[in-house]
């Protein structure tokens, strides 16, 4: 096989693909459109942000639906013309008006609704298809590139808005799907060679694992559920509004801004450390050790100490997140199996999505009502140990990586 067969250029590809994901280019990017975008229009930020809010909801609603897509299709077959799909509707944000207002939310609608495709669930399943031995830190090295997303592509939306308006800035955010995206993933990702089209039914149902209705009726379903659900919205509630409580505590805005960096870039670290630790220990308690990270670094900001010390609780909740996403795509192979994978993932995904949202949603209101981010901080810190309890209830991969097994598709 040629020099480009070669597996590892696929998660290569997942890692560029995840760059221009649906969270960095939404989600991320959002708070510098924010103010040049509503001073234009007219309209106020609420009205702005609630089209965000409403993104998120058919964000998580699309989640099971690619899932299965992916399941009944194959990865390659959803992800090439979902990933152009999401480009065109991340350019269509350049068209907003003030009026007709619905206008506006019908596209947040309909981009949060393609967006599904753009989330680490079609690339963790190819790159799990891929790999069983190195699955870890394959989809580690993958799922870096939303790491890398979220610490570059506010930059890059910043400098197009500058130089030449957020118009263009949308439609250049739109040519950056395309790029980094959409063409690596035609060149590079392709389904294994028993996923062909021609029996990719009669192989799917001889991978080893279970379906999305045995999943659901699974105590280990539940528990992962929950624990990722509560972990995101402690973690997210918190790095949302960091910006927001270091400068009340009179922390300068640029300094304030620097910790989002550190946490971006702790994403990434945390997420390449945790694949490698999942290759070679038993997942819960690599997965318990990345949370008492965000723990610790939620206390650092709780005992309000000066600065460096908001930076390094920071990077610590960013090192938590960072690996949330890992451990989920991880989890589901080893006690789920790769059978009903897509489907079971965009399941869990979409669990997962809403807690993202309610975080920061949560961090809003509690200070609306106490002046003061310390009770939900702490709230946060009781629903990480909760976490951990839930993963330490995990029993024995049900489905373990078959040793020395010869990987599919094995170049170089």
């Amino acid at each position: 096989m040629g020099f480009f067969a070669n597996r590892w250029w696929i998660v290569a590809a997942c890692a560029c693909g995840l760059l221009v994901g649906a969270g960095a280019i939404l989600i991320f990017t959002f708070g510098v459109f924010l103010k040049p975008v509503t001073e234009d229009l007219g309209i106020s930020r609420g009205a702005l942000s609630s089209g965000l809010g409403i993104s998120a909801w058919f964000v998580a609603l699309s989640c099971p639906i690619v899932g299965w897509l992916i399941d009944r299709f194959g990865t390659r077959r959803v992800m090439v013309p979902g990933v152009l799909l999401f480009a065109l509707a991340v350019a269509s944000f350049g068209f907003m008006q003030a009026e007709p207002v619905f206008l506006i939310y019908a596209i947040f609608c309909i981009a949060g609704f393609i967006s599904g495709v753009q989330t680490p669930i079609p690339y963790a399943a190819v790159i799990s298809h891929w790999f069983d031995n190195h699955r870890g830190i394959a989809l580690g090295l993958a799922t870096a590139g939303v790491g890398l997303g979220v610490a570059l592509m506010p930059q890059f939306a910043a400098f197009l808005i500058g130089r030449f308006g957020w118009r263009d800035a949308y439609f250049g955010l739109g040519l950056a799907v395309v790029v980094l995206a959409w063409i690596p993933v035609v060149i590079f990702v392709r389904d294994p060679p028993w996923a062909s089209a021609s029996g990719r039914a009669a192989a799917t149902s001889a991978l080893p694992g279970i379906d999305a209705s045995a999943a659901l009726k699974s105590r280990n379903f539940w528990l992962l559920s929950m624990a990722f659900f509560l972990g995101v919205m402690a973690i997210n509630g918190t790095i949302v509004h960091i910006v927001a409580l270091l400068t009340d505590r009179g922390i300068p805005l640029q300094v304030a801004t620097g910790a989002l960096s550190v946490a971006g870039l702790a994403i990434i670290i945390g997420r390449i450390i945790c694949g490698w630790c999942l290759d070679r220990f038993w997942g819960p308690y690599v997965a318990v050790c990345f949370f008492i990270l965000p723990i610790a670094g939620i206390a650092l900001l709780l005992s309000a100490l000066p600065y460096p010390v908001p930076l390094i609780g920071s990077a610590l909740c960013g090192a938590g997140i960072g690996a949330e996403i890992d451990l989920m795509a991880f989890f589901i192979s080893r006690y789920f199996g790769l059978k009903a994978y897509g489907k079971i993932y965009g399941l869990m995904f979409m669990l997962f999505n809403i807690g993202t949202g309610l975080g920061p949603a949560l961090s809003g209101r509690a200070f609306d009502r106490f002046h003061s981010y310390s009770q939900v901080l702490i709230g946060y810190e009781v629903a990480l140990a909760l976490t951990c309890v839930l993963l330490l209830g995990l029993g024995k991969y049900e489905f373990p990586a078959v040793k020395h097994a010869a990987q599919p598709a094995r170049s170089g």
